[in-house]
């Protein structure tokens, strides 16, 4: 059975895959390290150099390993950003149907995302987010609304401090955008509303209060993910 059928020489990949994994794993080989040459590495693992090549190639598309032409391969920086880019690229597939999920998940993360800032985010980061909204207006188009949106929260889950959180966050905004200015368009106070909301999850962060930040950010989403349903 060929590779393409998903036969044995998928099973060897794997494997291959596997070793990699338990090197990288047991801290053999730590980001920004450079593999052996792969003649040296296939003994080694007690791989074949086409299953210890596909293996690579693999592990280079989820941005584990880095393959620099005529320099070798390298462990990436294993940064979370970096690593969950995967989780983006895959994220882009979603179908419509889905997009209620993407808020459930959101409903979940962004919350306590923003009650971890309250006690990190600095005086200067609300000022900048506070002059975002300012500049913004009363009644901002429904586009300018969303990518402020955008902003608004990332800035909030950068402070949390968590890159994790950061990046999962990031790669859940982009099936929920295309709700939003549905919602937008459609809602005749969506737009009062979000800015109001932006507004009282400031108050609770300068506050310090993270219990009312965690709650308005609930607030906000719920609001999105209630009126959807209601239109599916």
């Amino acid at each position: 059975m060929s590779e393409r059928q998903g036969g044995p020489a998928m099973a060897v990949t794997d494997e291959a895959i596997e070793k990699i994994k338990g090197m990288i794993v047991s801290g053999a080989l730590r980001p920004g390290d450079r593999l052996p040459k792969e003649s040296e590495l296939a003994a080694e693992l007690g791989l074949s150099r086409n299953s210890l090549r596909e293996a690579v190639r693999a592990l280079s598309l989820i941005r584990i390993l880095d393959v620099r032409q005529g320099d070798g391969t390298y462990v990436t920086s294993l940064d979370p950003q970096l690593l969950l880019e995967a989780l983006s690229f895959v994220v882009d597939f979603h179908r419509d149907d889905t997009v209620l999920e993407f808020l459930a998940v959101r409903r979940i993360l962004e919350p306590a995302a923003t009650a971890m800032a309250a006690s990190r985010i600095s005086e200067r980061q609300l000022d900048a987010l506070t002059s975002q909204l300012d500049a913004l207006g009363a009644a901002p188009s429904v586009e300018e609304l969303v990518a402020c949106d955008l902003e608004f929260h990332r800035g909030i889950v950068q402070s949390s401090g968590n890159s994790v959180l950061c990046s999962l966050l990031d790669g859940l905004s982009g099936p929920t955008t295309r709700a939003r200015i549905w919602r937008g368009l459609t809602q005749e106070d969506a737009v009062s509303r979000t800015l109001h909301e932006h507004r009282a999850i400031l108050t609770a962060l300068r506050d310090r209060d993270a219990e009312a930040a965690r709650s308005w950010a609930t607030v906000h989403i719920a609001s999105v993910e209630q009126w959807l349903r209601s239109t599916l």
